[in-house]
């Protein structure tokens, strides 16, 4: 099985993709999109680009997002949420099933700490998944663990 984790955002989308075959967990891929400034309708066409391309490359069996979560700013609240829709909508224009997780299942499946610190999860994926490092921008990490979680719990079922 074959996952492809995503760390919604706006300017910044962080990917991951993971494959579990018996026991073993293989990460194909991770890194992050960047949207440049400018119009709205044009950055989301850029992350509808980039997640078909991914889909496209490493055909995945399901695509994992982390579950939004705001409590200070509505316009970032809005313009993520705008980002995920079409995450969404791309995921189901290649008939990919999709699960979503809060950001403590993710710490808890990781870590076994709901509470854990986002050092600890990094620490934690590079570990389970035998990376010597995971370079590059957090939300790349982010979604990685998003991916794992979904590649440890991947007796649930996924949404449609």
């Amino acid at each position: 099985m074959k996952t492809l984790g995503i760390d919604p955002g706006f300017g910044r989308i962080g990917y991951g993709c993971i494959e579990r075959i018996g026991s073993r967990l293989i990460c194909h891929h991770f890194g992050v999109i960047e949207t440049e400034k400018g119009p709205i309708p044009m950055r989301l066409k850029a992350i509808h680009d980039e997640i078909s391309k991914l889909i496209e490359e490493f055909q995945p069996d399901t695509m994992a997002t982390e579950k939004l979560i705001f409590a200070a700013n509505r316009t970032t609240a809005l313009d993520v949420s705008k980002a995920l829709g079409v995450i969404l909508l791309t995921s189901e224009q290649a008939h990919i099933p999709w699960v979503e997780y809060g950001p403590g299942e993710v710490k808890l499946s990781v870590t076994g700490n709901g509470a854990a610190e986002k050092k600890q999860v990094k620490f934690m994926t590079q570990k389970l998944l035998g990376l010597e490092a995971i370079k590059g921008h957090d939300d790349a990490a982010d979604a990685l663990a998003i991916a794992l979680t979904h590649c440890l719990r991947s007796s649930l079922v996924p949404k449609r």
